[in-house]
């Protein structure tokens, strides 16, 4: 299944640009490839970076892969909620206080990149467990109609969204 095939209803128009972000591509190999390719970029950031802000009241990069995590296990939720044919509409979440209300800059960048590896290979799996009919059940959260397939692409989007933002920003 490739990006290519979503439609622009399959989704809120908020996230366009995560998903036009990454081009033609398939989603369980993206999700997949993602994990590697994040993991070396994060490895080669000096630990002087890790807490560094590029202007007052923005995110560290310890408070990026915080929110990574964070959105990544919303988003994951709502794809399965969606696919097992929840109906129940879901909220949205306030990404600035989840990160407010982390510890994010008290750990240590190693092991939050651990737990955002555990955290996508359990997306992966999931979206792998997907037969092609899940893949397009669709489900409401924030006011939205969204398919299951158009969530993986948001959450490897995402992903590449703020890994530019790292590298074009803080480093």
């Amino acid at each position: 299944m490739n990006s290519s095939t979503l439609q622009p209803t399959e989704y809120a128009s908020y996230y366009s640009p995560y998903i036009n972000a990454l081009g033609n591509v398939n989603l369980i190999e993206e999700l997949e490839n993602s994990i590697h390719n994040f993991e070396d970029f994060l490895t080669q950031i000096p630990s002087e970076k890790h807490e560094f802000r590029y202007a007052e009241g923005k995110w560290t990069i310890k408070d990026i892969v915080q929110h990574l995590i964070d959105t990544e296990r919303v988003l994951a939720y709502r794809s399965l909620r969606f696919a097992r044919k929840d109906q129940t509409p879901l909220h949205s979440f306030d990404e600035n206080e989840y990160v407010d209300a982390t510890v994010a800059n008290k750990r240590m960048l190693t092991d939050l990149l651990q737990e955002y590896i555990a955290v996508r290979l359990s997306t992966l799996y999931l979206f792998k467990s997907f037969s092609n009919e899940e893949l397009i059940y669709t489900g409401i959260a924030s006011n939205n109609s969204f398919t299951v397939r158009a969530i993986g692409f948001i959450i490897a989007g995402h992903q590449k969204h703020h890994q530019r933002i790292i590298a074009e920003r803080y480093l």
